[in-house]
């Protein structure tokens, strides 16, 4: 069915690869980092059955997810996703190469499989990590308390062992220890002082003092193993 090709920001020229270049099936389309409404609604709007792969970083990949989530396309497309990050959270979850030809070939290639994508309460998506910290206050997993007073972060992911949706690790320091604790379920609440988040590797733009994270009802159709 062919596919269709972000190549997001900087990482334009990562797409200019031979494995792109010898397919008439794959359109390409540079768009800007972390794309938004004007530059992807109008493509993704034209799909017509085929697969979406997008070319850049963890932040990138969660911009597009949202406009596919905007347009009520994430039931029905798969994503391709080519990290060029080194440390791409998205690919140590769910086992994706960091080298740009294997990767290429299972965006394009792979088979669709469902994964946890994560909302917010202002509006976004999560795909890889969120982060929040240094943090004091109250924090819930479903009805678990995973947090009351301080810690040096709250870490959440789409939970990998694909159970209730997400993963909470709540890290605590001391002089001498570093301590990190783990639940999973569907949504976990935090209630603060003025603390940042950090969405897929991109800061809020200003501090918070509640924050909701939550399991999307549709997964993400990701592109993994090859046949």
């Amino acid at each position: 069915m062919g596919a269709l090709v972000l190549a997001c920001g900087k990482d334009a020229g990562h797409a200019q690869s031979p494995a792109l270049a010898d397919r008439d099936d794959v359109e390409l389309c540079p768009v800007p980092a972390r794309p938004g409404k004007d530059d992807v609604d109008h493509l993704v709007k034209g799909l017509d059955g085929r697969r979406l792969v997008v070319i850049g970083g963890d932040a990138d990949l969660a911009a597009v997810t949202l406009r596919l989530l905007r347009t009520e396309r994430l039931a029905e497309v798969t994503v391709g996703y080519v990290p060029t990050e080194a440390g791409s959270t998205v690919a140590s979850l769910w086992d994706l190469p960091l080298d740009a030809g294997r990767a290429l070939d299972i965006a394009l290639e792979g088979q669709p499989d469902p994964v946890p994508l994560l909302r917010d309460d202002s509006g976004g998506v999560l795909v890889g990590r969120g982060v929040i910290g240094p943090v004091r206050g109250m924090a819930y997993c479903d009805e678990s308390v995973v947090l009351r007073g301080q810690a040096s972060r709250i870490t959440v992911s789409p939970d990998p062992d694909r159970g209730a949706g997400l993963l909470v690790q709540v890290t605590r320091r001391t002089l001498l220890v570093k301590r990190t604790s783990a639940a999973t379920g569907r949504a976990c609440q935090i209630g603060c002082v003025p603390a940042i988040v950090e969405l897929d590797g991109v800061p809020h733009p200003r501090p918070v003092t509640k924050w909701t994270w939550y399991r999307n009802t549709d997964d993400l159709r990701l592109a993994r193993g090859l046949l």
